[in-house]
């Protein structure tokens, strides 16, 4: 599959869409801030779907959906999916309602990262090992308390026409709660079906940036692919790591790029 950086939009169009996006990302902040502390669970999680399909209706992006998402959780469930862009969260959101375990950077985002910490996030220290048992503890209280969680295993994002190795320690708690694992196949598209890298957010790209990328493009198509669930039981993590991976790649028909051996030792950021 070829890419491309999609068809443009005209600046008045951009404009408008910086001005959504301030809006709703206020509307959002206001709902969570007032309303969030008397709606029961099961209306928080609503609003969480609600809040990101309205985000990425504003950005045009368009999602299509191949399979689906467990609609009664019977066993602890982990969604584990290729990381390309920070829309990916909101594409997920918007059709299952997941605890995603993201970089510390996150929560340091302005507005933004109070947002996620409000809505459920867990947020993690790269590289320091203590920090990752802190957050394994509360992945297993999270499964519980009957959420889902949501990881990207490989740690960073890519431009979306190659995956990169996924690493094995966020998949540990999945193990030890004898979890279904979700694989889940993200992917973004111009009009004519190529790969649109100006939908990732890679490399040294500031959030504004990609914002500013996103803003321009006429339209997104966004591919969310449930694929079979694995079962973790007499599996290990790297043999987890490895099925997960082989199955999303299969799906988007790409290439694995070994970045370096996976030293488990302390989970990557997830975020990007």
């Amino acid at each position: 599959m070829t890419f491309s950086h999609g068809k443009k939009t005209s600046i008045p169009v951009r404009h408008y869409r910086a001005v959504s996006v301030v809006l709703h990302l206020f509307a959002g902040l206001f709902e969570v801030a007032l309303l969030f502390p008397v709606y029961g669970k099961s209306r928080r999680l609503k609003a969480v779907s609600r809040w990101s399909a309205r985000l990425l209706a504003v950005l045009n992006v368009r999602p299509s959906m191949r399979g689906s998402p467990p609609l009664i959780a019977d066993r602890a469930a982990v969604l584990v999916a290729n990381h390309v862009s920070w829309l990916d969260i909101q594409l997920i959101h918007s059709v299952w309602q997941v605890r995603f375990v993201a970089k510390s950077e996150v929560r340091r985002w302005p507005l933004i990262g109070w947002l996620s910490a409000r809505t459920g996030t867990l947020f993690i220290e790269r590289g320091k090992g203590r920090h990752a048992a802190r957050i394994n503890q509360s992945i297993h209280a999270a499964f519980q308390q009957g959420d889902a969680i949501g990881v990207f295993p490989e740690g960073s994002t890519t431009d979306g026409r190659q995956l990169t190795r996924f690493h094995a320690s966020l998949l540990q708690p999945a193990v030890d709660g004898g979890a279904l694992v979700y694989p889940v196949a993200l992917r973004y598209l111009d009009e004519a079906g190529n790969i649109n890298v100006n939908a990732s957010y890679v490399g040294e790209t500031t959030l504004m940036e990609s914002l500013r990328m996103i803003f321009g493009q006429r339209t997104i198509h966004a591919e969310l692919i449930f694929l079979p669930a694995i079962d973790t039981m007499g599996k290990t993590r790297r043999e987890l790591a490895a099925q997960t991976q082989a199955a999303i790649a299969a799906a988007l028909s790409l290439p694995v790029f070994d970045r370096k051996p996976d030293i488990s030792a302390g989970p990557p950021g997830a975020l990007r």
